[in-house]
């Protein structure tokens, strides 16, 4: 592997990790303390971070540094509007069970306290 495919693989590892998390790149640089600009260099492979930089944007993406580097990464995190979704889910089927456990209970006592 030659620097500009590593260079590539990084890139779209923080790309992937960064759209993941929704962050913007304007989110993530300022958890990185760089620029957007840079960031913009660094996701397309054109520039290569310095270890200081390369530690800032895997602790502003959440992960450990080597995760920057695998070649079959896939983000372990579960995107936030998928997130959002789930909760909805739960919220609205933990709803309907409170009504018919309200509906049940309520037919429980008209019939034992008739």
């Amino acid at each position: 592997m030659n620097g500009k495919e590593i260079k590539l693989i990084l890139g779209k590892n923080i790309r992937n990790l960064r759209v993941c998390r929704e962050y913007s790149q304007a989110i993530l640089a300022e958890k990185a303390d760089i620029s957007i600009t840079y960031l913009s260099k660094i996701e397309r492979g054109l520039k290569f971070p310095k270890p200081d930089i390369l530690s800032q944007l895997a602790d502003g993406l959440g992960v450990e540094l080597y995760e920057l580097f695998k070649t079959d990464y896939v983000p372990k995190v579960v995107p936030v509007s998928e997130s959002i979704h789930t909760k909805r889910i739960i919220n609205r089927i933990s709803k309907e069970m409170a009504q018919k456990m309200t509906r049940t209970m309520n037919g429980v006592f008209k019939r034992y306290l008739k």
